[in-house]
């Protein structure tokens, strides 16, 4: 079976469309510290996070691509280029009332299927129930 492509940029997308359809405010909270994300460093959070409002307004040129997430935003009166992988966008959400959705964990560019050398099978990897505490693999949330 071929490897599947992340459906994160797929939901950011349609998340955000869906929070702009609402007449709401959308944010992105993004580790700011995973690979490939360039954001402005002094308003990084001491838990490497970053909020960002990504609304038309804010932002100028957002582009919401499968590999990159780009766009151009004011921090403090400043102009910064900020550009990140959807894997590290932690979660999209409406800034007036939170509905929006946890994605989990960062997540890495693809890895071989057998989790490479010496790496684990197919159903080692499927089972997170097995006190696997660094399954990569997202969970789902209930967000209310």
């Amino acid at each position: 079976m071929a490897e599947l492509t992340s459906r994160r940029p797929y939901l950011i997308r349609a998340l955000y469309d869906w929070v702009l359809d609402n007449d709401l405010t959308p944010h992105l909270l993004v580790a700011a510290d995973a690979d490939g994300v360039d954001v402005p460093r002094q308003f990084v959070t001491e838990d490497g996070k970053i909020t960002v409002n990504i609304s038309p307004g804010a932002v100028r040129g957002l582009a919401l691509e499968n590999e990159l997430i780009t766009f151009s935003a004011r921090f403090s009166g400043q102009s910064y280029n900020v550009s990140l992988p959807p894997g590290a966008v932690l979660a999209l959400y409406a800034r007036e009332n939170g509905e929006g959705m946890l994605f989990g964990d960062v997540e890495t560019t693809p890895t071989p299927p057998d989790g490479g050398p010496g790496g684990g099978t197919d159903d080692a990897d499927m089972d997170d129930e097995a006190g696997d505490t660094k399954s990569k693999h997202p969970h789902l949330k209930v967000v209310k």
